[in-house]
């Protein structure tokens, strides 16, 4: 700990005293909220809220046990039968987290004399999800098909698995998906989506195979959370029958996890309900973030390759995004620093939302100006 203070490395936890929302109150203060993955600004959306009251009172507060146990609801399986519809497959099934997903899935589906080959930039829970597997681990450079093609094709591995993050969280960049199915195709491999950050952004809030057209071939396996666009909270794998079959047999994060409450559950749903019908929430989601990234863009920051309404601002060292999130602050503006190991080089990331306003995003280009 005395290391990383000396390198600007601690975190430092800070609860809101106020609903997830455009402004939220943190240390007594009421800040504009640029940290947020609530894309849709469903966190506090009424809907949600009353789905989940009248589930509390339907189901009680807590699920008791596991899904395998007494844990499940039928608002469960309600909800998974939604899911699969949304994301076009035969079947589907809820997991806690985006983290319990992906530590369950891969494991399970991968086993001794199977080969995961990963790209650099994966969220933590798919790099852990891959260490927790009994399969050869192979990591690609990121996005670049040439390497990853080279793993596949000196592989004799007996099932093959490609995982890859749809949106990558860190800096807003999408994953070239029809190429990277292609190779899959090519080489006889599984394809693993976490679209975390797709579904509900990307595709008209289908995600990621949606946003570049592609159907829901067996071979791909899809991981989403409802906790980002759809405002709730809890996460689901979309696949073949088959698979979710396996994983309910197989996942141990499933197997051995309390089931998520009911009211999570039920906002879910109400979360995929509006997403379906109104198309509005989307649209304003992605007017704002060309709005946000063209005035970067005309400051001359550096935004990477973000697509999508994460967007980074790199800085050469931890020191200058400490300092720039301190001034944002000062100026009544939410937007920590993001620092190693959680990525190499130091950002503020930027995530802009439905619910923010045009003169929200003038308020913060104007303080970068002044930065």
């Amino acid at each position: 700990m005395e290391e990383r203070k000396r390198e600007g490395l601690v975190r430092e936890i800070h609860d809101r005293a106020s609903a997830m929302g455009r402004v939220i109150r943190i240390d007594g203060r009421d800040l504009l909220n640029f940290a947020s993955n609530d894309y849709l600004g469903l966190a506090s959306d009424e809907k949600l809220k009353q789905a989940a009251s009248k589930a509390v009172m339907l189901f009680g507060t807590g699920a008791g046990a596991s899904r395998l146990l007494s844990g499940g609801t039928r608002l469960h399986e309600e909800l998974e039968q939604r899911v699969a519809s949304f994301k076009g497959t035969q079947s589907a099934m809820v997991f806690n987290s985006g983290y319990a997903a992906n530590t369950g899935a891969l494991p399970a589906l991968a086993r001794a004399g199977d080969a995961i080959f990963s790209d650099e930039l994966n969220h933590a829970s798919l790099i852990d999800g891959c260490r927790l597997s009994q399969a050869a681990k192979y990591i690609y450079r990121h996005s670049d098909l040439g390497h990853l093609e080279n793993f596949l094709a000196s592989s004799t591995a007996r099932q093959k698995i490609v995982a890859t993050d749809s949106v990558f969280s860190m800096d807003g960049a999408i994953a070239p998906l029809p190429e990277l199915l292609d190779l899959c195709e090519k080489h006889d491999a599984i394809l693993y989506i976490d679209d975390a950050h797709g579904t509900g952004v990307l595709g008209n809030g289908r995600g990621a195979l949606a946003h570049f057209g592609l159907k829901p071939e067996p071979r791909v396996i899809q991981m989403g959370t409802f906790s980002k666009a759809l405002g709730s909270f809890g996460a689901f794998i979309a696949a073949d029958r088959g698979t979710t079959g396996w994983l309910v047999n197989s996942a141990r994060s499933l197997i051995y996890s309390t089931a998520l409450p009911p009211a999570s559950i039920a906002a879910s749903s109400a979360a995929l309900d509006i997403v379906k019908q109104d198309s509005s929430l989307i649209e304003r989601l992605w007017k704002h973030r060309e709005k946000l990234a063209g005035g970067l863009g005309e400051m001359g920051l550096l935004t990477g390759r973000s697509e999508t309404p994460i967007i980074p601002v790199m800085f050469d060292s931890v020191e200058g995004a400490l300092a720039a999130s301190a001034r944002l602050r000062e100026e009544g503006i939410y937007a920590p620093a993001i620092r190693p190991p959680t990525v190499k080089e130091p950002r503020l990331r930027l995530t802009v939302t439905a619910s923010h306003s045009d003169e929200d995003i003038e308020r913060l280009l104007g303080a970068l100006r002044s930065l």
